[in-house]
């Protein structure tokens, strides 16, 4: 936290996250037009922000995009504004708003968290159900999570496991896994009120896919960085992206405080 501290100390710094909270998923060309500093001063800048793990970049091919990562935020808010006896979950939901801006133009969501714990645990607690449902509150996927095979999921913890159509794209135990996600459900349709029959409809036929890249992270003490990639959107107006956007905040805050806390995965 004091990295993060550091790093939001900076009206230079803070001018970036903004542009980033504006629209994620920017080189260091674009983060740098109309500002008054070099693109070396900026890609310093993004350098500091990425050691706090306030930024994180992805390659796209010959370019290096860059993205807000809310994370450290949230775990400053977990940490001070209970105090004020908000609760957790008021604090995570302005938490939400206050990072939320115009939807990003590049149609996908990118998360990185850093876990204190092994690359083989963490693989564990992605694919065992006995653990997923913890930190998913009873929702979740289950699989044998072998390239091809089928991706059940539960929708709440009275639901039962369906074929929603999801299929294992990739799976490396320890280093990677991925799959696709699962469309719009009917049960989804009150989160979207005004939104028309028609467009939820159209919206119901979208098939996005999610990813978890695993590594070591740069200082052995900070354990395992892993980085969830949520893409394949139709548009930066995706109902599901507007969903999942909010959802893997809360999900990744429970991975890490069941990992963390001692919790033992089977």
């Amino acid at each position: 936290m004091d990295e993060a501290f550091r790093a939001l100390a900076d009206p230079n710094r803070r001018r970036l996250l903004d542009r980033l909270n504006a629209r994620n998923g920017q080189s260091l060309r674009e983060l740098s037009e109309g500002l008054d500093m070099s693109r070396q001063a900026v890609s310093k800048h993004l350098a500091v922000l990425a050691g706090a793990q306030l930024v994180t970049s992805v390659r796209r091919g010959r370019e290096k995009l860059h993205y807000l990562n809310p994370v450290p935020i949230q775990e400053i808010a977990d940490r001070w504004i209970g105090r004020y006896e908000r609760g957790r979950l008021t604090a995570l939901s302005q938490l939400k708003r206050s990072l939320e801006g115009p939807v990003m133009d590049r149609p996908e969501f990118v998360y990185v968290i850093y876990l204190r714990t092994t690359p083989e645990k963490l693989y564990r607690a992605l694919t065992d159900w006995e653990f997923i449902k913890q930190y998913m509150d009873g929702w979740g996927p289950r699989s044998d999570w072998r390239p091809g095979s089928v991706v059940e999921w539960k929708m709440g913890s009275d639901g039962d496991f369906e074929d929603l159509g999801q299929r294992v794209l990739e799976a490396e135990p320890g280093k990677r896994l991925s799959y696709t996600w699962h469309t719009l459900q009917s049960m989804h349709r009150e989160l979207f009120d005004e939104t028309s029959d028609e467009q939820f409809e159209a919206a119901r036929q979208e098939r996005s896919k999610v990813t978890f890249d695993i590594e070591p992270a740069a200082t052995p003490s900070a354990g395992v960085k892993l980085t969830i990639t949520h893409d394949g959107f139709d548009s930066p107006d995706s109902k599901m992206l507007e969903g999942v956007s909010g959802g893997w905040v809360v999900i990744l805050s429970e991975l890490k405080s069941l990992l963390e806390g001692g919790r033992t995965v089977v």
